[in-house]
Parts: C-alpha cells; structure tokens; sequence
C-alpha cells in the first residue's frame, strides 16, 4: 500500500548523502547496500516545520482560520481519512465508529474530509447533522496544526500526522493494518486500529477515560525528531563545501 516508496529508491540509487529521519531508516539503507559514511540520522524536517509553527502559534506570531467553534468541555477527536485501501467497507465501518463515539456526552468530532467521492459520499450520508459532528473541508498547513493542537486524540490514516502528533503531546489512533510509520508505533505513540468499529471505540475509549494512560501516551518521545534536523543536514553540508554551518 505504500507505492511511492519507489520514489525513495530510486532516489537513493542516485544520492550521494542520506539524511535518514530515524535510526531504522539508516539500518533499512544499509541494508539496501549504502555505505554508512553516506548516511546520518537528522530526525525528519517535517518535524522542524510543526515545532515551528506550534511556537508561532503558541507565541500569536501566527493565526489559525477556518475552524469550527469547540465546546471547550468536551474532548475532541480530529480524524482524517484518505487511503484507497479504505474505500467502500473500510470507510463504512470508520463512520460507524464515529457515529457509536458521537453517542458520548463529553466528545467532539472534527472530521476534515477529504474530497474524494469514495470518502466524502460515505461520511456525509452517515455523519452529517450529528449535532456533536463538525464536517469540514480540508485545512491550510497553519490551521490544522492549531486544530491537532486544540485535539484530545487524533484519529487518522495519515503518515505524516503518525509523526507530528507526539511533538504536540497528542496520542494518535491509526485507521489501517499496517503503517510505514513502524518507530511511532514502537514508541506508543501511535496505536493501529484498523477500521473495525469495535477496535476503534475500545481504543478511543481508554484514551477518552483512562487519565493515567493518556498522559502516558500523550509524554512519548517523538521518535521522528526533536526539531533541529535541517539544523544537522546544514552543518553535514557545510562541512563537505567548506561553507559556514551557522544559521
């Protein structure tokens, strides 16, 4: 299910450095045959960028826009959904989750859908005007890290949130059978839950209840980075050209 990993290896076929997110990533290259004098764990920009819009954030320096207005008394649970291997039962069965969780008194569900008609067209017939279910349309990059912020638990099938939630202290709950994302799952940040209903309740459930455990899941190391990963790849190259390494 992962079909642009044929990117990645071709890329590597041709790359001189590798500036590897994670210490699996680096095994997997040399695995693949590259030398380790090519490879350095940086830990993903990805990283950089949500570290530095949560500040600005945090900070006024910049604004979210579009999101819907929140019952601060109530726990939110911001899911996206887009992956082809979903699509028609998969995304069934998601909806009827939600629709068993927006049962709860004390939660709020923000769904950004995305606009295929494989995902739209299932969740609008089954979720709309559900009074604790807000529908929206997809989000610019700024507003939906102020969204993940604002989340109780993030309900997804995105790689990319796999690895952005734990720098926003955000358990995250992911909608497939198997992920790239394997390290997020090692370190409890990210749990697989398929898109069985009854796993999807259970799971959001303990971390809906359970206190103690989702301040444990909710303080995890992020093991995709700590924010300074261009810091590390500009320094790497700046030491190869002779170039300043300083910001």
């Amino acid at each position: 299910p992962f079909p642009e990993e044929m990117n990645r290896v071709v890329v590597a076929r041709l790359a001189s450095l590798h500036f590897a997110p994670t210490a699996q990533a680096a095994a997997n290259l040399r695995v693949e045959g590259i030398p380790q004098s090519d490879i350095e764990v940086t830990g993903n920009t990805g990283i950089d960028a949500v570290v530095e819009i949560r500040d600005a954030l945090v900070e006024g320096r910049l604004l979210a826009h579009d999101l819907p207005a929140l019952d601060p008394s109530k726990k939110a649970i911001v899911v996206t959904g887009h992956r082809r291997e979903s699509f028609g039962e998969g995304f069934e069965r998601i909806c009827d989750a939600l629709a068993r969780l927006a049962d709860r008194p004390d939660v709020e569900i923000v769904y950004a859908v995305h606009p295929n008609p494989n995902v739209d067209t299932p969740v609008r017939r089954k979720l709309a005007g559900l009074s604790n279910v807000h529908l929206i349309s997809p989000l610019d990059y700024v507003s939906f890290v102020e969204l993940m912020r604002r989340a109780h638990l993030l309900l997804t099938d995105s790689g990319g949130i796999q690895e952005e939630a734990p720098s926003l202290g955000k358990p995250v709950l992911v909608m497939r059978e198997k992920t790239e994302r394997p390290e997020s799952v090692e370190a409890g940040t990210s749990r697989l839950v398929g898109t069985d209903p009854e796993s999807i309740v259970a799971e959001c459930s303990v971390l809906l209840d359970d206190a103690a455990e989702y301040a444990r899941r909710a303080r995890l190391h992020n093991p995709y980075g700590d924010g300074h990963a261009a810091e590390r790849i500009r320094a790497r190259l700046a030491a190869i050209s002779g170039a300043p390494s300083a910001r």
